[in-house]
């Protein structure tokens, strides 16, 4: 099965992972205040997934970048072993990945004929 990305796809796509890093960001001082992780290790892991976030929205263009992303949504997921609303949160980004995929492929599908 060939990947075709389009447009409409990298615009959907760099859109959730932005959101998503400013989120993963966020989750920093939250894990170190309410769920009492260590500074560094919260740092790493909030800070760290939101530049992973960063890095494949720029890898967009190429169908690699869509396979990074992936693997994004499931570490957010991760998150939540430290912080337990990630679990939730993490699971609505990935809806949303999926969903922006999905959909710009139909939509651009349907104006290209």
């Amino acid at each position: 099965m060939n990947f075709v990305v389009t447009p409409g796809m990298r615009r959907l796509g760099a859109s959730v992972l932005g959101m998503e890093a400013i989120v993963a960001g966020l989750i920093t001082p939250v894990a170190i205040s309410v769920a009492g992780v260590t500074p560094a290790v919260a740092m790493i892991v909030g800070l760290g997934l939101a530049v992973l976030c960063v890095v494949a929205a720029g890898l967009l263009k190429w169908p690699f970048g869509y396979v990074m992303g992936s693997v994004v949504q499931v570490l957010a997921i991760c998150t939540g072993f430290l912080v337990p609303m990630m679990f939730f949160l993490g699971a609505i980004f990935t809806a949303l990945w999926i969903t922006a995929i999905f959909v710009a492929r139909r939509v651009e599908g349907v104006t290209s004929r």
